[in-house]
């Protein structure tokens, strides 16, 4: 019980120092991985990483918990704590586009829902999402689209209302314009959902963010997604 509650604070610190301590000159927190970036950027293209997986605290924490998920598989982690799709956006040019990956996974609007820092309007998140995914095949990048995990409450928002009813509408949009893309999607909210849509018990440590066997789940959905489009691009 103590480990428990000692872990749910660890996460609690986590996930508010994203939204709560950027500085103010770099909401979008472009400093965080720029000098990792330009290392990246330095190297020859066919040693950089394959896969950029583009998000929030959920694919920060991702890292975190399994590191030999992207060592081992040469994926690169570009999450921030805390952000929403509209700072994503903001960066997606210096922590995506730049680093020339050949796939990017996109895992973004959880913050959104949660209002941190904006009102929630399902319309906008959607097209911030879609922005993200023109832009990356713009310049050659494939889309890989997931659904957003699920969650039944914010604990740092706990007035929240109706949190799986705009989860589920949210990822049913997604998967729609991926759908109507021909874009792979990546559902993570099937697979982890209770019977009520949370977490089910003993993916996550909070309700929100994934423990290690959350993330077996989720890499489990989308190793099989990125081994087929990685297996196609060495094709052309």
């Amino acid at each position: 019980m103590i480990k428990r509650l000692i872990l749910i604070l660890t996460a609690s610190v986590f996930s508010l120092s994203g939204f709560m301590a950027w500085p103010a000159d770099d909401w979008a927190q472009f400093g965080k991985y720029a000098m990792e970036n330009d290392s990246i950027k330095s190297l020859p293209e066919d040693m950089r990483p394959k896969v950029v997986f583009m998000g929030n605290s959920i694919t920060e924490g991702w890292v975190k918990e399994d590191p030999d998920f992207f060592k081992s598989n040469n994926f690169l982690g570009r999450g921030i704590s805390g952000q929403t799709t509209y700072q994503m956006l903001d960066r997606f040019r210096e922590d995506v586009i730049n680093l020339k990956p050949e796939i990017v996974v996109i895992t973004a609007g959880t913050n959104d829902v949660a209002e941190n820092n904006h009102n929630y309007n399902e319309a906008i998140t959607v097209g911030n999402i879609i922005s993200m995914a023109e832009l990356a095949r713009i310049n050659n990048i494939k889309v890989v689209l997931t659904s957003v995990p699920p969650t039944d409450h914010f604990y740092w928002n706990p007035q929240m209302k109706g949190i799986p009813e705009k989860l589920i509408s949210l990822n049913e949009k997604i998967r729609l314009y991926s759908e109507s893309e021909n874009l792979p999607f990546a559902d993570y909210f099937s697979s982890m959902s209770n019977e009520d849509y949370g977490m089910k018990e003993g993916l996550s440590i909070d309700g929100v963010h994934p423990s290690l066997e959350g993330y077996k789940i989720m890499e489990g959905i989308i190793l099989p997604i990125l081994t087929t489009q990685l297996y196609e691009t060495k094709k052309q």
